[in-house]
């Protein structure tokens, strides 16, 4: 696997670690059990998948299709295990060895479909009245590898 490749990938991680930071501490209680509809998946459901979604990937690198749809758990664990599955991913990348599936099929599969799930649970709070601020992203300071809320650079440009 060309390591330009995972390089982008992991960018993708930490660009995506980063942005959730943002959307998902200080949300409103009982934010969870939101839906924008009927039956829609509720914010909870969506963070559960999302974890779900890095599980899967974690798989899918070590050349194994392995699905599971979790129950979601309270808000703050969810947000927590959504963090660790990603770092897992993260780590795995970062090793070194070779993956078992091309990156560009992790990136198109459960990575664009986080970012999708991002996005809308960013609009799900803004359904909800709980906005979260706009950034100028280009100008974060993104850097692969970087996961864990804590290690995120404030945003250098909010409004």
């Amino acid at each position: 696997m060309a390591s330009a490749e995972i390089a982008l990938l992991r960018h993708t991680l930490a660009t995506l670690a980063y942005r959730s930071r943002k959307v998902l501490k200080d949300v409103p209680a009982g934010f969870a059990d939101f839906r924008p509809e009927g039956d829609a998946r509720s914010a909870g459901q969506v963070l559960a998948h999302m974890g779900d979604l890095f599980d899967w990937a974690l798989h899918m690198v070590e050349g194994r299709q392995v699905w599971h749809d979790s129950a979601p758990l309270p808000w703050d664990d969810e947000a927590k295990r959504f963090y660790a599955t990603l770092r897992q991913v993260d780590a795995r990348l970062a090793e070194g060895r070779e993956i078992a599936v091309p990156a560009g099929s992790v990136f198109q599969g459960p990575v664009a479909d986080a970012l999708t799930h991002l996005g809308q649970l960013a609009l799900m709070r803004r359904l909800a009245g709980a906005p979260v601020k706009a950034e100028n992203y280009f100008k974060a300071e993104i850097v692969g590898g970087r996961i864990d809320p804590a290690e995120q650079t404030p945003p250098r440009r909010e409004f």
